[in-house]
């Protein structure tokens, strides 16, 4: 049955230098905790009659990283557009040259139209991810559908064209939710390694976090919003840098390659 789907959500555990991906399946499935997103939920919603989608296939799991043994890592933030944290953590990424993919939640974006024009202009891509930052696990098909297609009409209004990919709230995938959409013409990518930003655990955790994980072909969460982001501003000061003085590259995804 269509609401019994197995759920599907990413985690990382970096332990001596390395990152191991855990899924943990199920719809009693733990995900993190997000006390700080008090998003209103959707009310009234029409879709409108038709919209600009790309035939996308229906995955059974999302990119969990990037195919090929020299792949540049992928640097992703979540939850924003936040004019506290996104204006600092995009300065840093136009002072290093790096491109990274911003998944934004549709009621941060759409009061922040600036914000997003910024991030295509400076060469970054913006995903979708979800208006109010639900469990789409445990939502109708109504809902699911609302909370993406409203979040990329936010989008596209900004910045004249819809997401091409998606990353459902904690992690949490089922059939209907990558149905939903791939209907809708996204890509479902999730994550490598988890900064653990969202804790807020201390700078120098979200350093080692992401610095043992590094490698080819590994995709970076963070977060630009959500909470207090102050600590992932700061994290990024360091490692991003370091990163880079390591010969490690950056780059953001492009349809077809996974």
């Amino acid at each position: 049955a269509e609401g019994a789907d197995e759920v599907s959500t990413a985690t990382v555990r970096v332990q001596d230098g390395r990152a191991t991906v855990i899924c943990a399946a199920g719809p009693g499935a733990a995900v993190p905790a997000h006390p700080d997103h008090r998003l209103r939920p959707l009310a009234g919603y029409a879709a409108p009659e038709a919209s600009r989608r790309l035939p996308t296939p229906v995955r059974t799991k999302p990119v969990l990283r990037m195919p090929g043994a020299a792949h540049p890592m992928v640097l992703t933030f979540d939850d924003g557009p936040d004019p506290r944290y996104t204006p600092p953590i995009l300065d840093l990424l136009r002072r290093h040259h790096v491109r990274a993919t911003f998944f934004v939640c549709g009621e941060m974006a759409e009061n922040q139209g600036g914000l997003l024009r910024r991030m295509a202009d400076e060469g970054h891509v913006i995903g979708n991810h979800s208006w109010s930052h639900p469990l789409l696990t445990r939502a109708s098909t109504a809902v699911v559908r609302a909370e993406l297609e409203r979040t990329s009409e936010a989008v596209e209004r900004a910045v004249g064209r819809p997401p091409q990919w998606m990353r459902a709230p904690y992690g949490a995938w089922n059939r209907r939710v990558f149905r939903l959409g791939a209907e809708l013409g996204m890509d479902a990518f999730a994550w490598t390694v988890d900064s653990l930003d969202w804790k807020e655990p201390g700078t120098r955790t979200i350093i080692e976090q992401v610095l043992g994980g590094a490698g080819p072909g590994v995709i970076v969460l963070a977060h630009d919003a959500g909470g207090d982001r102050s600590q992932t501003v700061t994290a990024l000061r360091t490692w991003l840098p370091r990163l880079l003085a390591d010969g490690h590259r950056f780059t953001v995804p492009v349809r077809g390659e996974v």
